[in-house]
């Protein structure tokens, strides 16, 4: 049987950064050359639809989707938009916090 070890990241360490263009944007992790990103579109300024997140195998069991996924929670709540969780990632960390359901738009 083979093991795969990964180095322990701590997300403390990494700071997620927004960007948005146009009616697209993301949430974005960077580490060394990979990223973690979680994608959305802009509907309204009162709906977003989380689209994809995505996290490379070197990333991978980080808790980054994870972290990713809080941050939109949390700029929902804070800016008054609710999420369409069209990203089966997203809509599983949905049903697995019954606390975000202020957040969300289903």
């Amino acid at each position: 049987m083979t093991f795969v070890l990964r180095p322990r990241l701590r997300l403390s360490e990494f700071e997620i950064v927004r960007e948005v263009q146009g009616s697209k944007g993301r949430y974005v992790i960077r580490h060394g050359d990979d990223e973690a990103e979680l994608t959305y579109s802009i509907l309204s300024p009162q709906t977003v639809i989380a689209d994809h997140t995505g996290v490379p195998d070197a990333l991978k069991g980080t808790g980054m989707g994870k972290a990713l996924a809080r941050r939109l929670v949390e700029d929902a709540r804070a800016e008054g938009f609710k999420i369409v969780p069209l990203c089966p990632f997203v809509n599983a960390e949905r049903r697995r916090h019954p606390d975000w359901a202020d957040a969300f738009n289903v």
